[in-house]
């Protein structure tokens, strides 16, 4: 069966962007080091998973000269990696080797987990983590806890019905104050 990860950039205050859906506190603080480990997380492939808002994030960032300019690297494989966005209001998936899919998001991972092929990571995407989260299909969450408290903002788990029971299975810290953690279901 094929693996389903998370990897999200949190607040310490457990936040994915903030009340008006702003992000760019989680490229604050530059180090080597992390995009190094940014860069190794993006070459692993797969295919990735996306809500319709953070694929239009998404598709409007890494496919423009200031993205090969800044992470040449992450872009690169950002744009050829496949990618997959669920909507029902999406016209069109136009960045480069998306497919949009209209069906519920529940049901369509759950075949796309029983098939054959590479892992799947979502990337943002508050809403479609916590519905894939509620229905048991996450087999980790890899977050990076960013040295910022927002004070309000978006969960990634907001409108979950249960208990999530996590265990811890890695983490690192940074230079730059950015702590990785990976929890697997317990």
């Amino acid at each position: 069966m094929r693996r389903l990860i998370v990897f999200n950039q949190l607040s310490v205050d457990g936040h994915l962007s903030d009340p008006h859906g702003d992000m760019s506190w989680a490229k604050e603080d530059a180090d080597e080091e992390f995009d190094r480990f940014t860069a190794a997380r993006a070459r692993a492939g797969g295919v990735l998973l996306f809500g319709r808002v953070t694929y239009q994030l998404m598709e409007s960032y890494w496919p423009a000269p200031d993205a090969a300019r800044a992470l040449p690297e992450v872009a690169r494989h950002m744009n050829r990696l496949p990618k997959v966005v669920f909507s029902r209001t999406l016209a069109e998936a136009r960045w480069q080797n998306t497919t949009l899919v209209r069906d519920d998001p529940v049901a369509a991972v759950r075949r796309m987990k029983a098939r054959p092929g590479p892992g799947m990571a979502i990337l943002g995407s508050g809403t479609l983590v916590s519905q894939l989260a509620d229905a048991g299909l996450v087999d980790a969450y890899e977050l990076i806890l960013n040295p910022v408290a927002l004070g309000a903002g978006r969960s990634i788990f907001e409108g979950i019905h249960r208990r999530l029971k996590l265990r811890l299975t890695e983490s690192r810290a940074f230079a730059n104050g950015k702590i990785f953690v990976c929890y697997a279901p317990a």
